[in-house]
């Protein structure tokens, strides 16, 4: 279900310029950087690119959401890491992506493991975002 507007807790504002081949900032100054398509894309590869962009909110996001469905289980996944990977191809409609998250939860078990990443796919907000409109594969 959709959030309304009078319930946004946080805005995030970015701006590009030139598109994948330029420059991201947010209006804050806390991030500013040069973005070039990679050099399997036929770029320079010089700066990062918006699939890096992505995987980076995705996995910080997703390590979130891991965090609050195991205090909620009360588990313990201190020292847990949460990768994103983010590939883009294309498809029938020009380009898409697919993303592919593991995680790592040290001591605990591996089927108690799988039953956390699972819910966290169920909460988290870039899950939601995503899902039905591209693959996502747990690790």
């Amino acid at each position: 279900m959709p959030i309304q507007q009078s319930d946004v807790l946080y805005t995030a504002v970015a701006t590009a310029e030139n598109g994948r081949d330029g420059r991201v900032a947010t209006d804050d100054g806390r991030l500013d950087v040069v973005v070039n398509p990679p050099k399997e894309m036929g770029g320079s590869g010089s700066g990062t690119n918006p699939e890096q962009l992505f995987a980076a909110g995705y996995s910080a996001c997703f390590q979130g959401a891991l965090g609050v469905v195991a205090r909620q289980a009360g588990i313990d996944v201190s020292g847990s890491t949460v990768t994103a990977k983010v590939g883009i191809g294309k498809n029938a409609e020009g380009f898409g992506l697919v993303v592919e998250i593991s995680a790592v939860i040290p001591g605990v078990e591996e089927t108690v493991a799988r039953d956390l990443v699972e819910q966290a796919h169920g909460v988290c907000p870039y899950s939601k975002a995503t899902r039905g409109n591209i693959t996502v594969t747990l690790v």
